[in-house]
């Protein structure tokens, strides 16, 4: 009766244990059918938008790789006409901090004003979460700019200490109020990503710190009197303090927009390039040292064609240099070398692309495409910028509202304040290419460029994923391979198309 007693038990627990078993082998089945296809098999997910409509930043099927590390494939690929594309993760460059646009006075207005509440939640989504284009930094134009409005929408100038009569040296009607549009559109934003940098820009000085005819448009820094200075320095401290306080954390300053541009159209400023060392190594950087805060300044910010000259002159003072964190570069003259050569020749000072408006001077959404590829999301990082953004990150179908800016510019995209509807424009997709998949603190790498056809440029993400984005600039489709150390897949572009390619090093 015991034996038989025990025979039963342990027939029992065989059924048992064959019962997990087979359970087991389900879940197992069943969680391999549910892993990605890309982490299953895996495969290169690709990224695609072409001149026609068919494909905007539109997922494409999975590409397989193939092992090439046979000496007959590799004298094979030798003869062969096809470009290719090595990816080399060892060959390390810059970090990278992000990329975006500004949200200018009249963007937040549009977003406020012209939008209902749900129609902003799924831009500001779109625009800001993993869900869209994930950008991760933004510009911030400090006090009015060519873009910005008055609460009733018109064209408005104006800084944070404007009086009516004589001088404010110590800052006494200080106020960002008239930013308040901006101020809620930035708080809506780091709802969604708190790790958004902000870079603040100012067009203008207080008028009663200018010389000659006090008026926001044109003239520069009164330098007859030694108090204008030390104010302007304050000035920059409380609007670094004044947006904290709004929870709005303020990672970056760069000393003037387009320094060697006045006009007298929207609020501008010259000043030359030994004055913002001057400003910087006498004032600036003493008063930000003695405010305890540790916010970068970024010198220059303007054009590619003068910007190599005017940031030696800046950073080839020892004082001024100690105090400045690096340069910054606009994109409508000049070439993205000039940032390049910068590198060169301060190695320790990043390079920033913090300017490129879209607007309607080209023939069509491939040339525009095409240039933003090449020029700023690839032409910029590899020449060591360590982030890249567009100008304005909405304007309405006329170009504005404007503050005597162009008429024939273009935001990243198009709101209609009559209906709400948004437009994504060329640009919203050229940046995605990079700010959807490129995440802060990529390490860039090296890859194959072939100017004029198959442009290209790499990163590893902090997460161990690599990254290729590649433009066909050419006239005429390409079909390329990219390697990784011994293993190839092979793409086609067609001509003015952009590409974003992603993958894990390790399963390649």
């Amino acid at each position: 009766m015991k034996k038989l007693q025990k025979q039963r038990r342990s027939n029992l627990w065989l059924l048992v244990a064959a019962a997990a078993i087979l359970v087991f082998a389900v879940l197992v089945s069943v969680a391999i059918q549910n892993v990605p296809k890309q982490e299953a098999e895996h495969d290169v997910s690709m990224w695609l938008t072409t001149p026609d409509p068919a494909n905007r930043l539109t997922q494409q099927a999975p590409i397989h790789w193939e092992n090439d590390n046979s000496k007959e494939s590799k004298e094979k690929a030798a003869n062969s006409d096809t470009l290719t594309v090595e990816v080399k993760p060892d060959i390390r460059y810059q970090q990278m901090e992000g990329f975006g646009a500004a949200v200018s006075g009249s963007s937040a207005y549009l977003m406020n004003h012209g939008m209902s509440a749900n129609q902003r939640d799924q831009l500001l989504n779109d625009l800001f979460t993993a869900s869209g284009i994930q950008l991760s930094y933004i510009r911030h134009t400090i006090g009015a700019s060519d873009y910005s409005v008055n609460e009733q929408g018109q064209p408005g100038s104006y800084t944070y200490d404007d009086v009516t009569t004589g001088k404010d040296y110590e800052l006494k009607h200080f106020s960002i109020a008239k930013d308040r549009d901006v101020v809620d559109v930035l708080q809506q934003i780091l709802r969604r990503n708190q790790n958004l940098r902000i870079m603040g820009t100012p067009w203008t000085a207080p008028p009663w710190m200018k010389y000659g005819e006090q008026i926001y448009n044109g003239w520069y820094l009164d330098y007859t009197d030694p108090r204008v200075y030390s104010a302007y320095a304050d000035y920059f401290v409380r609007y670094i303090k004044a947006y904290a306080n709004e929870g709005i954390p303020i990672q970056a300053i760069s000393i003037q927009n387009e320094p060697e541009f006045t006009t007298s159209k929207y609020p501008s400023m010259s000043m030359g390039a030994a004055e913002q060392a001057k400003f910087i190594k006498q004032y600036l950087g003493p008063a930000l040292s003695q405010n305890h805060l540790s916010t970068p300044i970024i010198a220059f910010d303007h054009n590619w064609d003068t910007g190599s000259s005017y940031a030696k002159t800046v950073l080839g003072d020892e004082q001024a240099r100690s105090y400045t964190h690096g340069t910054a570069f606009h994109c409508y003259k000049g070439e993205p070398t000039a940032m390049t050569d910068v590198h060169q020749a301060f190695p320790d000072k990043p390079v920033f692309m913090t300017e490129c408006s879209g607007g309607a001077w080209s023939s069509g959404f491939g040339d525009n495409l095409s240039w933003d590829m090449s020029k700023l999301i690839i032409g910029a990082p590899r020449n060591w910028a360590q982030n890249v953004l567009f100008w304005k990150i909405a304007l309405d179908p006329s170009g504005g509202p404007t503050n005597g800016g162009c008429t024939n510019c273009r935001g990243v995209v198009t709101i209609d304040p009559l209906s709400g509807a948004v437009t994504k424009n060329v640009e919203y997709y050229a940046m995605g290419h990079a700010s959807k998949f490129v995440r802060p603190g990529a390490i860039r790498i090296d890859s194959t460029h072939y100017s004029g056809s198959i442009e290209t440029v790499a990163y590893r993400n902090p997460d161990g994923t690599l990254v290729l984005i590649a433009a066909n600039t050419g006239a005429n489709k390409k079909t390329f391979k990219v390697r990784q150390g011994s293993n190839v897949f092979t793409a086609a572009l067609p001509s003015k198309s952009a590409a974003t390619f992603q993958w894990n090093p390790a399963a390649s």
